[in-house]
């Protein structure tokens, strides 16, 4: 367990350094900062196709951090001929794989959480609908303080302790975010204190941990891959499975009861559908909970049928 701990630690260090992991996250926030004003234009609901924008940025957000990730903490070392120091130890293969895993979902869990407090102020704030409607202020005050604090701490630590500054951006964004949004639970648009009506629902909540459990899904396929392949080939398998799992109902669904291909195809590849709620929003909508504890599970076999797989890939992978 120490072994196991120490590895994951170490990736998820090296990962929240890596330059790709804040410039996508970075680039995650411009979008839902201006989600708002490009949704005002449907001439319908212009709440609900707030949510689906800012559950398709969170979704293809972690898509790419979870494939970035995996492919740098495997497939780097494997190249750069690192992995050799750590196998040189007794370190046995299946516990380098899974720490790899935990330490890769651990940083894509810290992106994913950063992304859904952004996600929950823009969804509060909501759409200018009308010519009466006003910005969310509180919600506009505390995303600027947030980002204020964020790089005055980031700029002193850096200058002072000589610390990493994007990784200390990340982690810095994930815990003030978290008093922001503790903040936002308990106050209202008029900055009075009124739980009963801060505009956060729970439907919102459960769509980020959903997509959350399809992103460690894909974690665990860019794991498997790295260890035979190299970046680009993963990042293309990667989104090629991503593409076919979004279709797998209509694709193959529908061809499986008459046709053995599509059938293997139907119960290979992860029916990502199941994690994508958006198709299911409406007002008052409500997603139960024991949805999200099924799809949990499936989620949880899958990873680990996956990492069983990359297991039995890298156990005969020649690294020297």
């Amino acid at each position: 367990m120490t072994k196991l701990f120490t590895i994951a630690k170490n990736t998820f260090i090296e990962t929240i350094r890596q330059p790709v992991y804040a410039i996508i996250i970075i680039a995650a926030l411009l979008l839902f900062f201006v989600s708002p004003s490009i949704s005002m234009y449907t001439l319908d609901d212009d709440n609900k196709l707030l949510r689906e924008l800012g559950l398709s940025t969170l979704f293809i957000t972690s898509l790419f951090i979870a494939i970035f990730s995996a492919s740098g903490a495997v497939a780097e070392e494997i190249e750069n001929k690192t992995i050799m120091t750590v196998l040189s130890k007794p370190v046995q293969r299946p516990i380098f794989i899974l720490a790899k895993f935990l330490g890769v979902t651990g940083a894509v869990a810290m992106a994913h959480y950063i992304c859904t407090i952004a996600l929950i102020m823009a969804i509060r704030n909501g759409v200018l609908e009308n010519v009466d409607s006003t910005n969310d202020y509180t919600v506009l005050a505390t995303a600027g303080t947030i980002l204020v604090l964020t790089c005055l701490l980031t700029a002193f630590f850096n200058y002072t302790y000589d610390w990493k500054a994007t990784s200390t951006a990340m982690v810095l964004l994930a815990g003030l975010g978290t008093i922001a949004l503790i903040f936002l639970i308990f106050f209202d648009r008029d900055w009075k204190f009124n739980p009963a009506n801060n505009n956060i629902n729970a439907v919102d909540t459960y769509g980020s941990v959903l997509l959350f459990l399809a992103a460690v899904i894909i974690a665990a396929l860019a794991v498997a891959l790295s260890c035979r392949f190299n970046i680009v080939v993963t990042l293309s398998a990667c989104v090629g499975v991503f593409l076919l799992g979004l279709v797998s109902d209509w694709a193959f669904g529908t061809l499986a009861k008459t046709h053995l291909w599509a059938k293997i195809c139907y119960f290979a590849l992860p029916n990502l559908q199941v994690f994508w709620i958006s198709d299911a929003i409406f007002e008052g909508s409500t997603l139960p909970v024991k949805y999200v504890l099924i799809t949990a599970i499936y989620a949880i076999c899958y990873a680990g049928g996956i990492l069983a797989l990359a297991v039995a890939l890298f156990q005969r992978r020649q690294v020297g």
